[in-house]
């Protein structure tokens, strides 16, 4: 627990200490700052965090994974893990809900960092509520979404990661047995309850790339000039890519040019492919909801270019597994995990079988999480 480091590194125990879930997106992907659909969930892996203020404006801020980080509260961001931190505490400042004052901070917990489980939406979502509690000027239940709008203002704009609001709308609102269908246009929120025979079943393949990577920031820029073409082309604006309809898409093959093309039709067919998994759960179809997963891994590798050997390998391995009903890989891409739909009889089977095949293929080991939704992010 942070709470036992807190006392030992900075001498007292800590004012208040909060906890936020990790997040796999069941399907949905690189949807979000398109204006698109995803389906999110919250799981049972967590960050903490632990606060106390100080009389000055020094933070210092120790972490069981990412070592030890000191900065000036007011300083520009350093390219650390302490900067998800700050950037929150920014924010807080605007909203009046924390003293200008500098802090000391402990982290600990099991997501795995820069494995497409929004290890840093947790960071900050936990923080805000650690750092709103030990100020006492704590977040009640109806200010879920202003939280996730916070952490997502102090990812894009103080840490400068260009994202979306998925990860800390799932991390900030998740219910108990529930993904949540978001549409992130919208901002509107819907629980549907996954089936209790279902496990979710994540493998990390150990291949990590950073969101501030080009790539990433490429994905969107590109997205960007094919919402721009398509809106000159049918001579309507479109707010964003995801008001493209699919059926639209032939008639424009020669006003896109080709990658601009590739983009949209995974955003749009991606969109189309939430709905269809959100009522096929909700109908208890469990086989077209894993034909979604399936179809909607090959336009990701295809039509977006984000998936990695390691993924494909993974993908491809499960549809030959008793019980495994669809996989995908699962995060922005280029490295991370898969996602794959087990029944939970044969969770344990399948992941041995995963894990197997991907130790003989990278001759490394293998993590494998055995996941399930939980609620939102709280002051402990």
């Amino acid at each position: 627990m942070p709470s036992f480091r807190f006392a030992s590194e900075f001498g007292s125990p800590p004012a208040a200490e909060a906890r936020a879930p990790g997040r796999v997106n069941l399907i949905g992907e690189h949807t979000d700052y398109s204006g698109g659909l995803a389906l999110p969930v919250a799981v049972s892996l967590e960050t903490r965090v632990s606060v106390r203020f100080r009389s000055d404006r020094t933070v210092r801020g120790v972490s069981r994974e990412r070592g030890a980080a000191r900065a000036e509260l007011h300083a520009p961001a350093a390219g650390d893990w302490l900067d998800h931190v700050r950037g929150v505490a920014q924010e807080l400042l605007r909203a009046r809900r924390i003293p200008a004052r500098g802090f000391d901070v402990a982290v600990a917990g099991d997501v795995p960092e820069d494995a497409g489980l929004s290890s840093s939406a947790a960071l900050a979502v936990a923080s805000a509520y650690a750092l709103a509690g030990a100020a006492g000027a704590r977040f009640r239940e109806h200010e879920r979404a202003d939280v996730a709008e916070l952490a997502h203002r102090a990812e894009t704009g103080f840490v400068g990661v260009p994202c979306g609001i998925m990860d800390q709308y799932a991390i900030a609102c998740g219910e108990p047995g529930c993904a949540l269908l978001l549409d992130c246009a919208r901002v509107e929120l819907r629980p549907v309850r996954l089936p209790e025979e279902l496990t979710l079943l994540v493998v990390d393949t150990g291949v990590r790339r950073e969101l501030r990577d080009g790539d990433y920031q490429e994905r969107v820029a590109e997205c960007q000039r094919a919402r721009e073409q398509a809106s000159s082309a049918l001579g309507r604006p479109l707010a964003n890519l995801s008001e493209l309809r699919v059926e639209e898409l032939p008639g424009l093959a020669g006003a896109l040019d080709p990658l601009a093309l590739r983009r949209a039709r995974h955003v749009t067919s991606e969109n189309q492919r939430v709905e269809r998994f959100a009522r096929a759960l909700e109908a208890g179809d469990l086989e077209a909801a894993g034909r979604s997963l399936y179809e909607s891994h090959e336009s990701l590798a295809r039509d977006y270019e984000v998936s990695w050997p390691e993924a494909d390998l993974l993908v491809e391995a499960s549809r030959d597994l008793a019980g495994v009903l669809g996989a995908r890989m699962t995060g922005a891409g280029w490295g991370g995990c898969t996602l794959h739909l087990v029944r939970s009889p044969h969770q344990r089977d399948c992941a041995a079988a995963l894990c197997a095949h991907l130790e003989r293929a990278r001759s490394a080991p293998v993590r494998c999480f055995q996941l399930s939704a939980v609620g939102g992010a709280e002051l402990l």
